[in-house]
């Protein structure tokens, strides 16, 4: 892990052009979570992101996570850590103490896995609107069923989660809108969709939360 290339200073400003871009997309910015997305960066990019005002941090692996979470310690404010990447059962125990919010949950099993390690966990169900293999989530057609089971694992099952397909913004625009309308059948309140590059197309569909790393860190440095 390497640290950010933005000084903490220009943070805030990212921060500020992202909550444009939301209310040009007929978004509330107040009402839109900003997740920094810290993949890559080091714990420094995690307080530069604490000290714009961002409390909530998603990590896409475990390792990384929890390095993090050391390293930051007892600071003030505390981060809400996002897990975003694929759970695998092996490392939910490592990572249960520290997880606000486990994003991209596709099959009960893991749930289970979660439930065993930090009971009433908050949950988020990772929708499969692209069809690519290996990419995660859940088909649609089996969402409602998965809701039900989780919740019967007695997690807290906020909303739905989608990573739209690659290619142009526009091309998320469907996928978008079936998961807030499943959302709005299971009365689940939260909707995570939308990077940097796809987020107008999110938040004009309805999402509540948008997952950015390259807008607000740049691009992340290359692996040693």
């Amino acid at each position: 892990m390497t640290p950010t290339r933005v000084p903490p200073g220009d943070i805030a400003g990212r921060l500020a052009e992202l909550r444009e871009r939301i209310a040009a997309a007929s978004g509330d910015p107040s009402a839109v979570t900003v997740v920094a997305v810290t993949k890559g960066f080091g714990a420094d990019a995690v307080r530069a992101a604490l000290g714009a005002g961002m409390v909530d941090i998603g990590e896409n692996y475990a390792d990384e996570l929890v390095a993090k979470a050391a390293a930051i310690g007892g600071d003030d404010p505390a981060p809400n850590w996002h897990f975003l990447g694929a759970i695998q059962r092996n490392k939910v125990a490592r990572l249960a103490p520290l997880v606000a919010c486990w994003q991209g949950l596709s099959r009960l099993e893991e749930g289970r896995a979660i439930a065993k390690r930090r009971p009433g966990a908050r949950v988020l169900v990772q929708v499969d609107i692209a069809g690519i293999p290996g990419r995660g989530g859940c088909h649609p057609e089996g969402v409602p069923g998965l809701v039900s089971a989780l919740r019967d694992e007695e997690l807290e099952v906020a909303g739905l989660m989608a990573v739209g397909p690659p290619g142009p913004p526009e091309g998320s625009r469907a996928g978008f809108r079936s998961v807030a309308v499943l959302a709005d059948r299971l009365d689940l309140p939260v909707r995570s969709m939308g990077m940097t590059e796809d987020l107008e197309v999110a938040v004009s569909e309805g999402s509540t939360m948008v997952r950015i790393g390259r807008a607000l860190f740049g691009d992340r440095p290359p692996k040693d």
